[in-house]
């Protein structure tokens, strides 16, 4: 490795250090209480260097927020394999329950925080492709005879804040607290996945 490949790889690799201190910091200590210092300080560099990367606070959310939708892009990318329609939105959305259970703390920064959206401007680019990949997915699913009754993007925003929300319980404990508390569906040893296959049943009846 020549001098110019080892300069972008330590390049690459400190801007890959500033992302993985922020996030855990972002994650345990709240956005407004991190500071630029305290990511300095959790990687041992001085301010003056993350501002050389990031111009803010900011820019760095929103550096997390890109990585993570490409985490997930790349997990989705399996569903190129599934023919049928309705089962590739099925899989979509075990896909995308797997994803914020395996990445929360991405997901907490993806579709929980504000800040990230701070750096859009004109339009929010990754949220737009996810879910285009979304509406891609029920409209295929119309062609084969399901939600027919329904416009194409309002039934995606149905699923997307369905799914949304089931996730985001799990994450929080919320169904579990539920569950042990209020003797609701103590029958059902796995309430998140039940609670899916309910959801995913309610949608198959839209034939």
């Amino acid at each position: 490795m020549g001098i110019k490949e080892r300069k972008l790889k330590h390049k690459e690799d400190l801007k890959q250090s500033i992302l993985d201190a922020a996030k855990k910091l972002f994650i345990k200590e709240g956005y407004e209480a991190t500071s630029i210092r305290k990511i300095a300080a959790e990687i041992e560099f001085s301010p003056t260097t993350i501002y050389l990367y990031y111009k803010d606070k900011a820019a760095i959310s929103h550096a997390l927020h890109q990585e993570g939708f490409k985490l997930l892009a790349s997990q989705f990318t399996i569903l190129n394999y599934i023919e049928n329609p309705f089962e590739r939105l099925k899989a979509m959305g075990r896909v995308y329950m797997q994803f914020a259970l395996e990445n929360n703390d991405f997901y907490e920064l993806m579709f929980n925080r504000e800040e990230p959206l701070v750096c859009v401007e004109d339009h929010w680019e990754e949220g737009e492709q996810a879910f285009s990949l979304l509406v891609m997915s029920v409209r295929a699913c119309q062609q084969a005879g399901y939600f027919t009754q329904f416009d194409a993007e309002a039934f995606s925003m149905f699923i997307w804040s369905t799914m949304h929300g089931l996730c985001t319980l799990k994450i929080k404990g919320h169904l579990e607290h539920v569950t042990r508390n209020k003797m609701i569906l103590q029958n059902v040893p796995d309430v998140f996945t039940h609670t899916f296959e309910t959801f995913i049943a309610t949608l198959e009846k839209l034939r």
